[in-house]
């Protein structure tokens, strides 16, 4: 049997879901193989999962939180040959939003703390950075992301804006000529475990915002905001807010395409990849065999990318059988059973 979860969030690390779905197997049949394989989509335990897959190590920083205060963050180095690649999560640095968050929070928090964890990567010598995008507390389009790395955001006296979505509403330029060095020679991969464009109906703001404190006023707002960037960014720049992933981690995904010239991948793939999942799932064909896999909620955006649904595809084109464990059922989750 092969038990490959995600973390139920809040509650427990995709390790210790894991161990505890094998002990709960082995209750009642002693006898049984389990072999746990960890995984993560982008999001909390992405840093993990790939540090122990390629022996690699953490570094921890104090950043900048998504609130503007100091916080302990960490990221991974990655073990192996070949340029040295980094491991960011965006939830280390800027985010999750607290369960009590306010329309005010969701319109001042800030990705900052996360563009100073690549920087101080980068610093490092890394050379390949791969950038989950999960779990963010923050809607601001990335710019505080960018700012960290050299960015500047000013309006239309020159003056730096502050930080936060609904500050991007007095965005008059963008300047990128103090950018991180870098990053010139730094292949960035964001690890998406969505695929919402930046705005609109599906958009970041009106998906994710009410998760992260926003009512239908600041919905409105950050997404007006978030138009108005992508606008600067695409005249500037180039890109594309439609892009699906665009949206993902308050609009990170989008300036990771459009400016950092970077590539989105799901993130399941990229974790897949590096603990050898096709591989596992070879050596269980033509066994009695089962595949256990399970988040903290199933809902309708599980299928867009998420831990259960990548091992159910890599699963079914080998005929094995599936069964997934959740924390709780989200709207959607209808969508979920057997789907085609």
């Amino acid at each position: 049997m092969l038990i490959a979860p995600d973390s139920f969030k809040g509650s427990l690390s995709s390790p210790e879901v894991a161990a505890a779905i094998e002990r709960g197997w082995l209750r009642g049949d002693p006898e049984a193989t389990c072999v746990r394989v960890p995984l993560a989509d982008g999001g909390e335990g992405t840093v993990r999962a790939l540090v122990d897959a390629t022996d690699g190590r953490l570094e921890t920083r104090a950043v900048t939180g998504p609130a503007g205060t100091p916080v302990e963050a960490a990221f991974g180095l990655l073990g192996g040959t070949g340029p040295l690649t980094a491991v960011v999560e965006v939830a280390a640095a800027s985010g999750p939003p607290p369960a009590d968050a306010s329309p005010e929070d969701a319109g001042r928090a800030t990705s900052y703390g996360t563009g100073e964890l690549i920087a101080a990567a980068l610093d490092l010598g890394a050379r390949r950075l791969v950038l989950g995008l999960g779990g963010s507390a923050c809607t601001d389009g990335g710019a505080g992301l960018l700012q960290a790395l050299g960015a500047r955001f000013v309006d239309a006296d020159g003056s730096d804006l502050g930080y936060g979505g609904a500050a991007l509403g007095d965005l008059a330029a963008i300047d990128v000529a103090g950018l991180h060095p870098g990053l010139a020679d730094c292949e960035v991969v964001a690890a998406c475990d969505v695929d919402n464009p930046l705005t609109g109906p599906r958009g970041a703001a009106a998906v994710f915002g009410p998760q992260k404190g926003a009512d239908e006023g600041a919905v409105a707002l950050l997404d007006a905001h978030l138009t108005h960037l992508a606008g600067l960014v695409v005249e500037r720049f180039g890109g594309d807010p439609e892009v699906p992933g665009s949206g993902a981690a308050g609009g990170i995904g989008f300036a990771v395409l459009a400016v950092l010239g970077g590539s989105l991948r799901p993130g399941i793939d990229i974790v897949a990849d590096a603990v050898g999942l096709d591989d596992l799932l070879d050596e269980l064909q033509g066994e009695a065999a089962l595949v256990l896999t399970g988040e903290g909620c199933l809902d309708g955006q599980s299928l867009a990318g998420k831990v259960p649904f990548g091992v159910l595809r890599r699963a079914r084109e080998r005929g094995l059988p599936v069964v997934g464990l959740a924390g709780s059922l989200g709207a959607g989750r209808t969508r979920c059973w057997r789907p085609g």
